[in-house]
């Protein structure tokens, strides 16, 4: 097929707008891309052939000049970059060349957008830019110049050569500007050439949709040769710059990459210090330097450098009183000029702001000041970005000034910060975000500033004494202090878990040391600037001791009671960790002791020694409890009943310390936080964090040093609170706290949870001892009281007027609004552990004799258990009274009231006691459903009808510690239940508790 018979279609991709068939000017087009492609060939063969010669002569004798330096005047880096973005042009070039056709046939299938230069200007332009600069970086250092004197014989012999390149070159050219023209000159050329190609094509092909390709490569080398001139431009005057500077500014200043802005000699702008007027201003790509004399050079990078326009307001504020300030207080008509004067010099100042200083620029006229201002924001914004515009300083793109960046910055002067390097946020000169502070000795602070100190979460590492030992504070910090609720963990294993305030423990807190130490122990109570203060647990597992009560300055003082792991309990008061005076000794056997106490729970002087069986001894006493005990008196065999009951019942507590004055430091941030309206602000010093183990400590710097965004959150505590208020119903109001209650991200699950910590701290294990049943239930009962009293708070919208809550269509709602039936049956489950170990202490005696008549009634058979309760038996629930005796028992044995009976035995399934009280009101129905149904009509059972089939049921029902469960709801039942059917129908399970224990039910022969 002949060229005439080729497709149109194959001859470029253009079709005429004005039809959808073949044009007639597609011939035309032909010749158009013909033309453009051949004028490309020969444009790149000549190039590619004077690159092989450039190389040849020029390139590979830098190399050698290189390798022949031996006072290392040539810097080698730089030479080899120059080299290396040659050959990577040099490359792209040929790749491009190849993909051109070299025939005309292949001209007519080959459309604009596969052009070379159209394809590939993006890669090809980024070559340009790398290539010039690397050139340019050689040509600031001199390294052209150099390069000349170090092997002069050879550029002598090849400087023909030299200016054979060049067109206009004279004999007189030195060889460092031969060098220097031979190696940019035909690269700008060829971009020129680039740009003439586009532009005939552009002009000859018309109105089309290809014309929009050609007109953005042209763009873009048009834009190419405007960065060419001027990043030579800058070089040129920075090694005009480094030529005019001494030794010691051009040895500090000078590297390869730093090029000259501006420079206060040619637009003047000086220091508004009253310094001499011979400083120099010089505003580079990446610093801006100060010289003030021959010696004095201050660097300032670009990267922690801020400016803005002073306004007359803070021009006081920065010294500039100094410069306008009148030597007379007379107030003369020249004094009047001199401050008109000084109102002008105001507006034409810059505040020239670093992480350590802040400097004030004056300019004489405005548009000297606005054309400071603007380089320096354009280099500051280039600087952070790590790159040059594309063309450098064209364009109309706006400098917006970065108040807020990432950056790093090694302190200097003498501040908490110095020598320290800062990788983070900044605002405005100060540290501001998330960061990193790293100090010379290994100390570490990873996490949020405000306004140039720690502030927000952070982990704050100290090195140990051992070399791999180290302190870690994990903490809310405050204004650069520790002030909120921390986690801490020190070298020697221990670790401290509570509120801070400026760096100190203040407030709750816990203190553990582990048992690799070499004494194991535990404080949870309150701090007062890093001592014990206030009321407090102190465990000591290997004395086996615990004591609950006041402390100050680090010691035992006031008030207190110390429980041993053998059971004996000491009571008394204590003064510099010592138990003086007199005081209460309780032991595992209901033995007591009163009298004077000394030194370490040592008996020492008058007291009263009462046994378990009533004798009393009362005399003088020494020595410490136990086998060694010295005591001389009178010994009394007198016995009373009521004084062996008291013995065994007695109850410790802190009657000086009222319950509402024992945990505030607990309950006063929580206080705080909600009548500040729970603010994001105040909300991770209060909820803190929860990261335990010493290897998620290390782990979660990484973590802290990202920001967490909305979504790693829950929401907010205000947020969560908020829905609270919006709650009316009782059932709403309970599931909403239900949730909050196991939320940490919650503040009153947060208030719970430590609150249990307490609790515990106090009566788990060695704390389980009978003698402290009454303070353990006080507590719990407060609680939910007080507890109520922040909901009633909250629930208001976190206002303190209660006054519609008075209103009388919220009357029930207020019946119904308490802390038994609201807060109380929330919370027991956290507590209810400890607190029900200690009931089944106290109830233990009367559960024992419960259980062996339990016991005992087990062994007969249902109807015999009847006969021998009395039970009326028209109320039996047998089907035939015509059956025998033996197989009546046979038939009803596993029967009678069954369902009664296991439906009370639900009673321990929970440890609401409202719901204890329901299952029992239950179960009462469960027996007069039997009884009716066995009469076959409606019957209500008298007291007498009722208790005999109580103690039936009870005693098949086989509860276990039924004592314990009775005394528990009767201390946690809702008082408005006092008098009304529920206190009865518990009257009543009472009396067949105590029935059970009767010796005649527990001794009976009725079954043999």
């Amino acid at each position: 097929m002949s060229n005439s018979e080729q497709p149109k279609s194959q001859i470029g991709n253009f079709r005429s707008p004005h039809s959808s068939g073949a044009s007639s000017d597609e011939p035309k087009k032909e010749n158009v891309y013909e033309s453009a492609i051949r004028s490309l060939v020969q444009v790149e063969q000549t190039f590619l052939a004077l690159l092989a010669d450039i190389n040849g002569v020029i390139l590979k004798q830098l190399q050698q000049a290189k390798l022949s330096d031996p006072k290392g005047k040539i810097n080698p880096e730089v030479l080899d970059s120059l080299n290396c973005e040659f050959q990577t042009l040099w490359d792209q070039v040929l790749r491009n060349y190849r993909t051109l056709p070299q025939h005309s046939d292949p001209y007519k299938a080959f459309s604009i957008e596969n052009i070379c230069i159209i394809r590939d200007k993006g890669h090809l332009t980024e070559n340009y830019v790398r290539y010039f600069t690397a050139f340019t970086n050689f040509v600031t250092i001199r390294g052209f110049d150099q390069v000349a004197k170090q092997t002069s014989d050879y550029w002598k012999k090849n400087k023909k050569i030299l200016q054979g390149f060049l067109n206009d070159s004279t004999s007189e050219t030195s060889v460092g500007v031969l060098l220097y023209r031979n190696l940019h000159e035909p690269f700008k050329n060829q971009i020129l050439q680039y740009s003439l190609i586009l532009t005939r094509l552009s002009q000859e092909l018309g109105e089309c949709s290809e014309k929009g390709l050609v007109a953005d490569a042209l763009q873009n080398f048009v834009d190419l040769q405007h960065f060419i001139n001027q990043v030579l431009d800058e070089a040129s005057l920075t090694k005009i710059l480094w030529k005019s500077l001494g030794h010691k500014a051009r040895d500090t200043l000078c590297t390869p990459e730093r090029r000259i802005n501006e420079d206060s000699k040619t637009i003047p702008i000086a220091l508004s210090s009253g310094k001499s007027s011979g400083d120099r201003i010089l505003l580079f790509n990446d610093i801006l330097a100060i010289l003030q004399g021959s010696n004095d050079i201050t660097c300032y990078n670009l990267t922690t450098v801020w400016v803005d326009c002073l306004s007359e307001e803070d021009s006081g504020k920065y010294g500039l009183g100094i410069l306008t300030a009148r030597k007379h207080k007379k107030k003369t008509s020249r004094s009047k000029i001199n401050n008109s004067k000084s109102l002008g010099d105001r507006r034409n100042c810059l505040r020239i702001i670093t992480p350590e200083e802040e400097l004030l620029l004056h300019t004489k006229e405005a548009p000297q000041k606005a054309l400071w201002h603007w380089k320096i924001n354009q280099a500051i914004r280039q600087s952070l970005e790590g790159k040059r515009d594309f063309p450098l300083w064209g364009g109309s793109k706006d400098c917006q000034l970065l108040l807020s960046r990432f950056a790093s910055y090694t302190f200097k002067k003498e501040s908490k910060f110095k020598n320290a390097l800062y990788e983070g946020d900044w605002n405005c000169g100060k540290p501001h975000g998330k960061g990193t502070m790293k100090w010379p000795d290994g100390c570490n602070y990873s996490g949020d500033f405000h306004d140039g100190l720690e502030d927000g979460f952070g982990i704050y590492l100290i090195p140990g004494i051992s070399s791999d030992g180290f302190n870690c504070y994990k903490c809310h910090w405050k204004c650069g202090v520790m002030q909120g609720y921390g986690i801490c963990e020190y070298e020697d294993d221990t670790t401290y878990n509570g509120y801070f305030k400026n760096n100190l423990r203040n407030g709750f807190g816990t203190l553990r040391g582990t048992e690799m130490g070499n004494h194991p122990f535990k404080y949870t109570g309150h701090w007062e600037n890093n001592i014990k203060s206030g009321y407090g647990i102190w465990d000591d597992p290997n004395r086996g001791q615990r004591y609950i009560g006041m402390w100050q300055d680090d010691f035992r003082h006031g008030q207190g009671i110390v429980v041993t792991q053998s059971g004996l309990c000491y009571q008394g008061t204590f003064i510099s960790g010592k138990m003086m005076g007199s005081g209460i000794l309780l032991s595992e056997d209901n033995t007591i002791y009163e009298g004077e106490f000394t030194e370490e729970l040592v008996l020492n002087g008058k007291g009263k020694l009462t046994f378990p069986n009533g004798f009393t001894l009362e005399g003088t006493f020494s020595n410490q409890w136990g086998d060694n005990l010295q005591a001389s008196g009178i010994l009394s065999t007198c016995r009373k009943e009521e004084d062996l009951k008291t013995a065994e019942k007695i109850q410790l507590d802190l009657s000086e310390l009222p319950m509402e004055e024992r945990w505030q430091g607990i309950y006063r941030p929580f206080q705080e936080f909600i009548l500040h309206g729970c603010q994001a602000e105040m909300e991770e010093s209060y909820l803190g964090f929860h990261t335990h183990s010493r290897k998620e400590l290390r782990k979660s710097q990484d973590y802290l040093f990202c920001h967490r965004t909305n979504a790693d959150a829950v929401d907010t505590a205000e947020n969560i609170v908020g829905e609270l208020s919006k709650l009316n119903l009782l059932e709403d109001m309970k599931h909403y706290l239900e949730t909050a209650f196991e939320s940490t991200q919650n503040p009153l699950g947060k208030l719970l949870k430590t609150l249990t910590l307490a609790f515990q701290a106090t009566y788990s294990g060695v704390g389980a001892n009978k003698h402290l049943l009454t303070m353990a239930k006080e507590e719990v009962l407060f609680h939910a009281e007080k507890i109520t009293e922040f909901i009633k708070i909250l629930h208001m919208g976190l206002q303190t007027d209660e006054s519609h809550l008075c209103e009388p269509s919220d009357r029930r709602k207020r019946e119904e609004f308490n802390s038994y039936t609201l807060v109380l049956p929330l919370i027991l489950p956290r507590f209810h552990p400890e607190l029900y170990m200690m009931y089944m202490l106290y109830h233990e005696k009367e559960d024992a004799l419960y259980w062996q008549g339990i016991i005992h009634l087990g062994l007969l058979p249902d109807t015999q258990l009847l006969e021998f309760l009395e039970v009326q038996k028209h109320l039996w629930p047998l089907q035939d009274l015509t059956l025998t005796v033996n197989q009546r028992y046979s038939l009803v044995r596993d029967e009678c009231f069954l369902s009664a009976i296991e439906c009370f035995q639900k009673i321990s399934t929970t440890v609401d006691p409202e719901l204890k009280m329901i299952t029992f009101m239950k179960t009462y129905d469960e027996i007069e459903k039997t009884v009716a149904r066995v009469l076959e009509k409606e019957y209500k059972l008298p007291m007498d009808d009722l208790l005999p089939l109580l103690v039936y049921v009870v005693s098949r029902a086989k509860i276990q510690h039924l004592g314990a469960e009775l005394h528990f709801i009767r201390d946690m039942m809702d008082p408005c239940h006092e008098g009304g059917l529920h206190d009865f129908m518990l009257t009543a399970l009472e009396s067949c508790y105590l029935h059970l224990q009767k010796e005649e039910i527990r001794n009976s022969c009725i079954g043999e």
